[in-house]
């Protein structure tokens, strides 16, 4: 018990009040530094709740209201006893009777006195008994006030009166159905998970509010003050309170901290903050780890504890509901059907026929999950069976994972036709998957420090188990076409669900993650029953998991010779369709708001034109002259009928092989014809329509005018003005001197092509821009992103030389902010470099764009050239990531 300052050394020889103020901050003082020696949260947070008692106490009677029959009650967490540095003071004054006009000035004056304090943050009701019901049967959060409501000081005879109410006005089902709603809805606002990247480690799933909930529905029933008393009354074991306390200890903590940095009532667990409380916690850098690895080693200690909370949360509201809500509605009869001889449904949910089930029989720990996943109809487990299986799968052991039954029953589920993710997310959540499968256990809360990201590790493999099971479903066929014909013809289905079950699975071991799963997924193959071959594509495609995605990104998938390389990296049409499924599932997986249709769409046509290189041979050359012949054919086909071959002709005669090889004949027609119906005009063209190989979100926009040495700078200049996202940028320059530059583009409203008066206004910013060649449209200044302001990305820059094309290709790596792609088109405008093609990915936090460029004359630079304009680069990309990290 921390014994603290006492109040009356400042207020005793005077009434000036406002020494309270002086007080309050003395003993935060003294609880901070109780609390940084080593005194456990609980009592610091109970001795400040004390201390608050303690000055209402002395406001109360110095208001002369201990004269009167009124009772002062703590409501709210001030109730609880749970007070932070900065929370709320929730109090209600409670009379009997209505007050009397007298009564009320006296009231007012104590109120007001609160507020001359001057560090109270006070939240104040004033009922009367009759009130008290009047509000509580309509509104459950006065009603939630109520239960925990504790006096301070005045009329002990009303300190029955609060539960008393919420008893007379809500019964225990309609209070328990209106809290789960209520939780429902909170759950809704955080995602429904405790993964987030910036939790709010009060109100989302696995928070402070989850332990609440479990006080208020028992309180409410058993009529206890803590929740301590509820193990006597058999609704919470020794042990599940010990998980909760410690856990509720972590979270308090976390909040303290939070509070004494930034001074407020403040639960998010920003960004801003992880890297200072994770130093609070004792999380330091690690030679040889990265410089966000203290980051991600506390959060993975955060998302373990709200994965605990969340937990026992959902079984002890499910065992409040199976053994106290359900067996009291009326006309309730027990539905009770034999499964086998180990289970039975209780009421559509799986229970054990008897307690010592999975001490006699271990089996039954995997089977009971067999069962789940092989019939839909059953609503769940119950509560009661789920505590007896969290126990067992503490005792899954080497001698347990090595027996060929078990081995089996695991492959079943692995292998079930019904719902595979769900069944695998309850074997994770209560204990068995991470005990079956070490590794994964290891894994389990693992974050990475990034926008990109979005979910932990072991959320991210289960929801990649989730989107492959849905390739099958007729609902996701539509928006998933291709991948989801090619997911159904899969030979075996179970070694791409491995696969994406061991893909992550080394994450956070240092190392190649890909290479280290890839080892630990042979030897969880060979252990149940795989062939040789079966092992080794699996490992494959753990270690080439990544390889299409990087391809499609980073690569110009247009040109043959890319495509022919990562065909021959996959050697046959096995490797190509388990590795196309394997790849969607897991974009979508990580953050399907960042990873849009266009990337999607990319990934979709390097399947198809690897596949045509598969089926025509992998041996033999690219055949550029027969591709250019084709592309011209079929263009010529479409625009035959509205032009002369001949003009037709005079336009391509303009343009060199390599356009014919990387445009497609659709969009080689729709070029030609704009400009044919050009004519000599020599003001610039812009036309733009719907991407037609990628979905709704992606635009492209057609510039045919005069060549311009700023002309790329220009044109980024103006669509990030139009809030428009380049994803791809193709410069082709004619004999003439004409540019013919196709841009692909992600309009961050959407309405580009569906509202006329908008694309009208970006094509007449455009050719504005562009006729005034001498005239740059500078940038424009947009807000930082706060988040973006948090993470520090090393600059990269890399410039090759590519012999078949020669031009150089420049790879840029940086922190993306607002206006970074015009940013970088100046640079290559003053360096003099003309840029031919552009291929833009941004991950999250992360830039990775790569350009094809040469000198004014066509030729490359020079090593030394290069050299130069690297370092420069650099330094740009340098100030201006300091510009992000320091906006002021």
């Amino acid at each position: 018990m921390i014994k603290t300052l006492a109040l009356t050394h400042y207020v005793s020889n005077s009434n000036d009040i406002k020494a309270i103020n002086q007080w309050r901050s003395d003993v935060e003082d003294q609880l901070q530094a109780e609390f940084e020696q080593g005194q456990p949260i609980r009592e610091i947070i109970h001795a400040r709740s004390n201390m608050i008692d303690e000055a209402l106490s002395f406001l109360w009677q110095h208001a002369g209201l201990d004269q009167t029959d009124l009772g002062l009650f703590a409501v709210g967490g001030y109730g609880r006893r749970e007070m932070m540095p900065y929370s709320d003071v929730d109090i209600m004054i409670l009379s009997e009777h209505e007050l009397s006009t007298e009564l009320e000035e006296t009231v007012s004056g104590f109120i007001s006195s609160l507020w001359d304090v001057g560090n109270f943050k006070p939240g104040v009701s004033v009922r009367s008994i009759q009130q008290c019901f009047d509000q509580a049967m309509s509104d459950l959060t006065v009603a939630t006030t109520l239960i925990e409501a504790r006096l301070i000081i005045g009329n002990a005879q009303l300190t029955k009166w609060p539960r008393r109410v919420v008893s007379q006005t809500w019964t225990d089902k309609t209070f328990f159905d209106a809290k789960m709603q209520e939780q429902a809805k909170r759950y809704a606002q955080h995602n429904n998970t405790e993964s987030n990247l910036e939790p709010d480690i009060k109100n989302a799933p696995g928070g402070i509010r989850d332990i609440n909930q479990i006080g208020w529905i028992a309180k409410r029933h058993f009529r206890v003050n803590r929740i301590y008393d509820l193990v006597h009354l058999g609704f919470i074991s020794e042990f599940e309170l010990s998980v909760l306390e410690e856990a509720e200890n972590f979270l308090w903590e976390i909040r303290h901290y939070l509070h004494r940095l930034t001074k407020r009532d403040e639960n998010r667990l920003l960004f801003d903050y992880q890297r200072d409380i994770a130093a609070k916690f004792g999380y330091e850098k690690v030679e040889g780890e990265h410089i966000n690895y203290p980051i991600e080693q506390f959060m993975k200690r955060y998302y373990r504890a709200a994965q605990q909370v969340s937990t026992l949360n959902e079984m002890l509201l499910a065992y409040f509901d199976e053994s106290v809500i359900t067996p009291r509605l009326p006309n309730y009869q027990r539905k009770i059907e034999e499964i086998n001889e180990n289970f039975k449904l209780v009421d559509g949910k799986l229970a054990v026929q008897h307690h010592k089930i999975f001490a006699e029989k271990p089996s039954t720990v995997l089977e009971i999950f067999y069962i789940l996943a092989n019939r839909p109809e059953i609503e769940g487990i119950r509560a009661r069976t789920l505590r007896l299986l969290s126990l067992a799968a503490k005792r899954i052991n080497q001698d347990f994972r090595d027996n060929p039954e078990h081995q089996s029953l695991f492959m079943a589920i692995i292998r079930s036709p019904y719902r595979l993710y769900e069944t695998m997310v309850a074997m994770k959540r209560y204990g068995v998957l991470g005990n079956y499968i070490p590794a994964f256990g290891q894994i389990m809360g693992l974050m990475q420090y990034d926008l990109f990201h979005i979910y932990t590790v072991d959320a991210h493999t289960l929801l990649l188990l989730r989107n492959l099971n849905r390739f099958k479903a007729p609902e996701f066929a539509k928006d998933y076409p291709v991948v989801s014909s090619v997911f159904q013809r899969l030979a075996r289905r179970d070694i791409v669900f491995l696969a994406a079950l061991f893909h992550d699975i080394a994450k956070g071991r240092g190392g190649d993650h890909s290479e280290l799963g890839a080892i630990d997924a042979i030897e969880f193959c060979r252990a149940h029953g795989f062939t040789e071959r079966e092992c080794n594509l699996v490992a494959w495609l753990i270690q080439n998991h990544l390889l299409m995605s990087m391809t499609a990104q980073k690569k110009d998938i247009s040109d043959p010779d890319v495509v022919k390389d990562f065909a021959e990296k996959l050697g046959d049409m096995e490797h190509l369709d388990y590795l196309y499924t394997l790849t969607v599932a897991d974009i979508n997986a990580t953050n399907p708001n960042l990873w849009n249709t266009w990337r999607a769409s990319l990934m979709r046509q390097l399947y198809t034109h690897a596949r045509d290189v598969i089926r025509t041979g992998l041996g033999r050359p690219v055949e550029y002259h027969l591709l250019i012949e084709d592309t011209k054919f079929a263009a010529s086909e479409i625009l035959v009928n509205d032009f002369s071959l001949d003009a037709v002709e005079s336009v391509w005669q303009e343009l060199g092989d390599e356009y014919f090889l990387k445009e497609s004949a659709d969009e080689v027609a729709w070029h030609t014809r704009a400009i044919l119906e050009h004519g000599d005009n020599s003001a610039p063209l812009v036309l733009m329509r719907a991407h037609r190989k990628a979905a709704q979100d992606a635009v492209q926009i057609f510039i045919y005018t005069q060549d311009q040495p700023n002309l790329f700078a220009t044109t980024v200049a103006v669509l990030d003005r139009m809030n428009l996202d380049v994803q791809d940028a193709r410069i082709i320059t004619a004999k003439k001197g004409f540019s013919l530059d196709t841009y692909v583009v992600l309009d961050r409203f959407g309405t580009l092509v569906t509202d006329p008066e908008r694309e009208e206004t970006v094509k007449e910013a455009l050719v504005k821009a562009l006729s005034d060649s001498d005239k740059y449209p500078g940038l424009m200044q947009r807000r930082i992103p706060r988040q973006l302001r948090h993470f520090d990305i090393e600059n990269t820059v890399d410039i090759t030389l590519n012999e078949a094309l020669q031009q150089n290709m420049v790879e840029i790596a940086t922190l993306d902010h607002p206006g970074l792609l015009a940013k970088v088109g100046g640079l290559f405008m003053m360096q003099g470099l003309d840029i031919h093609s552009a291929r833009i990915a941004t991950l999250g936090e992360r830039a990775e764009d790569i350009f094809f460029v040469t000198k004014k004359n066509g030729t490359p630079m020079t090593e030394e050239e290069a050299e130069a304009f690297s370092d420069r680069l650099t330094a740009a990309l340098d100030e201006a990531s300091n510009q992000v990290a320091n906006p002021h």
